[in-house]
Parts: structure tokens; sequence; C-alpha cells
């Protein structure tokens, strides 16, 4: 969330963030498809940087909505019972 508040000049998560939520939605899904294809095709190396920018992605999103992840760690640990 510090790259929201700070939003430095050039960064990539300040593009992001000047265009909004839906082009951080779009990054998300294009992300998302991107990991399938790499789980569908056995490249173990490409789905882990896949799911690596797909988290990204996410974190990216969760800032966006003022969401922090332990918020989402909170929601999985009480689905546990």
């Amino acid at each position: 969330m510090n790259r929201k508040s700070t939003m430095p000049e050039g960064s990539y998560t300040t593009y992001l963030f000047e265009k909004g939520q839906d082009k951080i939605l779009k990054k998300l899904g294009e992300e998302c498809a991107e990991i399938i294809i790499g789980a569908k095709s056995n490249d173990r190396e490409n789905t882990i940087y896949e799911c690596g920018d797909f988290i990204y992605h996410l974190l990216v999103l969760l800032a966006e909505k003022g969401i922090t992840p332990g918020e989402i760690f909170y929601e999985l640990e009480k689905r546990k019972k």
C-alpha cells in the first residue's frame, strides 16, 4: 500500500493506480489466464512466474480497494472452522 500513498513517478504500480480499477482488473484477468496456460502446459517455471505476476496484481487491487492482506488471511482462517 506504500506505493499507493507515494505514487513514485515512472512506476508501473503508479501507472496502474492512475489507470484505475478497470486496468487493474484487466491485468489480473490476463495473469490468471497465463497461469492456466502455464499449468496446463506443465511448465513449472512459467507457472511460478505467472503466479508471481498474479499475486502482484492482486496486491495492487487490494490496495486500490483498501483491503489489507491480513484481512484476506483472516478470512481464510475463519474457513478452517
